[in-house]
């Protein structure tokens, strides 16, 4: 394409370029406004996220120093007074509440819980043990029976009608002596019968009678307070004038083992001061 030149003596005439496009600065081309906007957001983030980190940074710095101060203050007062100390934790504190009250307890006067405790084992005994072991303390003071005697009498439905249990728990914790009750029931038995030595002994034993064991039924006879001869003289008076019997009559029902089992030299002195 050739260029065409203006007449001579004609200056130049300028192209026309109003049909033709113009160029934009660059700045006003969409490719640089659309960058201009992504760096601008970016650094906006940007900031925002140095903000956040730094606050994020100084919450934690905080945080840190919090739960150090405690160590520190602990560390510069050393040599303090424990009043100066910095207060516990919360789970510290109960474990030094729990610390501090164990001395109270290991402390306490022995002599205050010996009593509870023997409350305690009396409360742990049925009502029905403790009335049963009442009677057989009554029963004892009053009759002196045999352990044996004693058990039948608290268990029998004639008598105070306790339970097995109930009376084996009495008469094992009853205070009782049970050779000096056989002694007792065999000083009743001469006072009021004039028994022999062997007729006594055997009432003892009985087990229609006191039922005390051989042993205590032995040591009630060998100690009791009686004269024998006097016994066989007294129960042939009373053959003579109940029964009207002979002296000779007499004389073996005293001797007899079913009857009064006095001895032969026994019988013969009340036969000789019957009259």
């Amino acid at each position: 394409m050739s260029t065409q030149l203006p007449p001579q003596g004609e200056p130049p005439t300028q192209p026309d370029i109003t049909g033709s496009a113009k160029k934009k600065p660059f700045y006003k081309k969409a490719w640089f406004i659309i960058l201009a906007i992504i760096v601008v957001l970016g650094i906006f983030g940007l900031a925002t996220s140095g903000e956040e980190k730094e606050t994020a940074a100084s919450s934690s710095d905080s945080t840190t120093s919090a739960i150090e101060t405690p160590a520190r203050s602990s560390d510069d007062s050393d040599d303090e007074d424990d009043s100066r100390q910095p207060n516990p934790t919360p789970a510290n504190t109960r474990n030094q509440a729990v610390t501090a009250d164990t001395p109270d307890i290991t402390d306490t006067d022995d002599s205050a819980d010996a009593e509870p405790a023997n409350n305690s084992s009396d409360d742990s005994v049925p009502a029905e043990y403790r009335s049963a072991l009442a009677k057989a303390q009554s029963y004892n003071r009053t009759m002196h029976m045999s352990k044996a005697g004693l058990y039948d009498q608290l268990t029998s439905e004639y008598g105070e009608g306790f339970s097995a249990e109930a009376a084996q728990y009495a008469v094992d914790n009853v205070n009782a002596d049970w050779n000096e009750n056989a002694l007792k029931k065999a000083q009743s038995y001469n006072d009021t019968m004039h028994m022999s030595k062997a007729g006594l002994y055997d009432q003892l034993v009985s087990e229609y009678g006191e039922q005390f064991t051989a042993e205590q039924a032995q040591y009630g006879v060998d100690n009791v307070n009686a004269n024998w001869n006097e016994n066989a003289l007294k129960k042939a008076q009373s053959y003579q004038e109940t029964m009207s019997m002979s002296p000779s009559a007499i004389h073996d029902q005293l001797t007899s083992e079913y009857g009064e089992e006095f001895t032969v030299e026994e019988a013969d002195y009340a036969i000789a001061n019957l009259g």
